[in-house]
């Protein structure tokens, strides 16, 4: 919930300047709501920029005052929606059979879902980390077909490493990386856990994307507070973009 949608216009007209030459990666700015509709005008037709929406809620239409729809953001050009974000379980008590309905529901409604997930501190030091990411994957992802998986992006996001500072080592978040795949393996198929793409979402900033992005497993990131700014933001993907030559 940062920056308005005149700033956003700015602010993505930088980023278009500064990767104009970036070809091998993907990039996806995720702006509130209310700014979709400038980011996507400041985005253009000739930029390699996709663009996404924070949330949703998994009805097409309806009495749910205050919430947008799918079908709403697929009219404003929207193509990828996050679901299930730290801050979304934590603040809006978001359960895993909500989110498994908005996954299923972005599928069936033509966007690309951003699923994240991710442990907390106190589950870490119980040594529960495994046993939730897990959970979260299985109940999440329940009734979703290996077809719709591989077009799917996951985002682990470590919540003792967001807005904190913290940040989990390379090997560490390398580690949580390697069991997410595997485990959608076992779920799905080995096509499913070679395709879907798996990102880091615990404060990658230009400073430690280099060594987190040389990890076999991490596949890009969830830009938090480094996306704030054009030259943060960009530094990230051009290091995303040498490591992917």
């Amino acid at each position: 919930m940062n920056i308005s949608s005149s700033d956003v216009g700015r602010l993505i007209a930088e980023i278009n300047a500064k990767i104009a030459n970036i070809t091998k990666v993907d990039v996806l700015i995720c702006p509130p709501f209310t700014s979709i509709q400038a980011a996507k005008d400041a985005i253009g037709s000739t930029s390699n920029i996709f663009l996404g929406a924070q949330n949703f809620y998994p009805e097409k239409n309806g009495p749910y005052t205050g919430e947008v729809s799918a079908i709403m953001l697929r009219e404003l050009g929207v193509s990828h929606v996050i679901i299930g974000h730290s801050e979304r379980r934590i603040y809006f008590n978001e359960d895993d059979d909500f989110i498994n309905r908005k996954v299923k529901f972005a599928f069936g409604n033509s966007l690309i879902p951003i699923l994240c997930i991710g442990e907390t501190i106190e589950q870490r030091r119980d040594g529960k980390e495994f046993n939730i990411i897990q959970s979260q994957l299985k109940d999440g992802l329940k009734d979703i077909t290996p077809k719709e998986a591989e077009k799917l992006t996951i985002a682990y996001e470590p919540v003792w490493a967001i807005g904190t500072g913290e940040t989990a080592t390379p090997e560490i978040a390398q580690e949580m990386h390697a069991f997410i795949r595997n485990f959608l393996k076992e779920m799905f198929n080995a096509k499913v856990a070679s395709t879907v793409k798996i990102l880091y979402g615990g404060s990658m900033k230009a400073d430690n994307a280099e060594e987190l992005l040389e990890e076999n497993d991490i596949d890009g990131g969830l830009i938090g507070g480094a996306s704030l700014k054009a030259t943060s933001f960009c530094e990230i993907v051009k290091i995303a973009n040498l490591l992917s030559a």
